[in-house]
């Protein structure tokens, strides 16, 4: 295992899904933009999402063989137990020797070694929870962070005890421009599904099975389906529609989503975020199981904007995601009202400022 030097770094931990990283990515991409000097350096799982992304980029990290406890047997919560005291005593050994600046934290149990240490050894550490309900994680910690910026007001009521501050939820750089509106879109509109989560098949499985009739019955549409890397295998060789794009994944997400002029995804927060960042609408389809039911949450609050609407996960899930997309592909009057404005996001401005002069 190659260690990077924390020492007077700004560790970033948070993973297991995007939701949890890409947050931790836009602070790092701001953080580094506001003081080149400071090192920045991620720490998070071997199995989430950051061991896909971070090897071949730009930032100095350690990947610690953790996992979650959520729904596992009584032998695997014991397992990950054990992995998880391990891993933060290694930090800890690590960093009484090279002491970190301060820790922020994302949230997922990508996050959990990197933040019991810094809380063991008394180093400055702050969290981000972008979700409607905190996780597990989160609520633990919370009452020694020096504070808690929060994706949503709504989340300050579960952390009593913890000093809290709403800033909305990071987007990654790409997101930090000014998007075309989507009243200038012209044939061929383009609907994105975004299935790539883990726990997308229920959705992709739908978009398979309505998207040949909806191509069919709006000669002017296209779409653009990323379904994640699994299912795309699963799924790449099933007969499909001339324009029915299936993809792995999306490098761009940004590109693709200025592009589209409907959405259908999942409800993680970055999601949300982005969602509003560049102004496009959303059929948002809340993962069921997620912690605390926190998407659907995210969902609602997006809903309750006029930026979305959602639609539960159920037997007829299909059948209802057509009718919703046979409603907004023939009326571009209710795509731009549910796009609203673009949303320019200051959430990384916000936390650096604030980290700034608590840290």
């Amino acid at each position: 295992m190659s260690m990077p030097d924390f020492a007077q770094s700004l560790v970033l931990t948070g993973g297991g899904t995007g939701g949890h990283f890409f947050p931790a990515v836009a602070l790092a991409e701001g953080a580094h933009a506001r003081w080149p000097e400071r090192k920045v350096v991620f720490v998070g799982a071997q199995r989430g999402i950051e061991a896909r992304r971070l090897p071949g980029g730009p930032w100095p990290h350690l990947l610690l063989d953790v996992e979650g406890f959520l729904g596992r047997s009584p032998f695997r919560a014991a397992r990950s137990a054990w992995k998880l005291w391990r891993a933060v005593g290694l930090l800890k050994r690590q960093w009484r020797e090279q002491r970190p600046w301060v820790v922020i934290g994302t949230g997922g149990y990508a996050a959990a070694p990197a933040l019991l240490a810094a809380r063991s050894l008394e180093i400055p550490f702050f969290l981000h929870e972008s979700n409607a309900a905190p996780g597990a994680l989160v609520k633990l910690v919370a009452p020694k962070a020096r504070r808690v910026w929060c994706g949503m007001e709504a989340v300050r009521g579960h952390l009593a005890g913890a000093d809290c501050l709403a800033v909305g939820t990071p987007v990654r750089t790409a997101f930090l421009r000014d998007f075309r509106p989507l009243a200038e879109h012209r044939p061929p509109f383009r609907l994105l599904v975004l299935g790539g989560s883990g726990g997308a098949r229920a959705l992709n499985e739908s978009l398979m099975a309505i998207a040949s009739p909806l191509l069919e019955a709006f000669p002017d549409w296209e779409i653009l389906h990323q379904a994640g890397a699994g299912d795309f295998e699963r799924l790449k060789d099933r007969p499909r529609h001339a324009r029915h794009t299936l993809v792995p994944f999306l490098e761009r997400v940004d590109e693709a989503m200025e592009a589209a002029s409907l959405l259908v995804s999942r409800a993680g927060a970055s999601t949300c975020a982005e969602l509003k960042a560049a102004g496009r609408g959303a059929i948002l389809v809340p993962l069921p199981t997620s912690a605390g039911g926190h998407q659907l949450m995210n969902a609602r609050a997006l809903a309750a904007e006029g930026r979305a609407v959602v639609e539960t996960q159920g037997e007829d899930l299909a059948d209802r995601l057509e009718a919703r997309c046979r409603g907004f592909m023939a009326d571009a009057a209710a795509r731009i009202r549910l796009g609203g404005d673009p949303e320019p996001n200051r959430s990384v401005e916000a936390c650096l400022e604030d980290l700034a002069r608590l840290a």
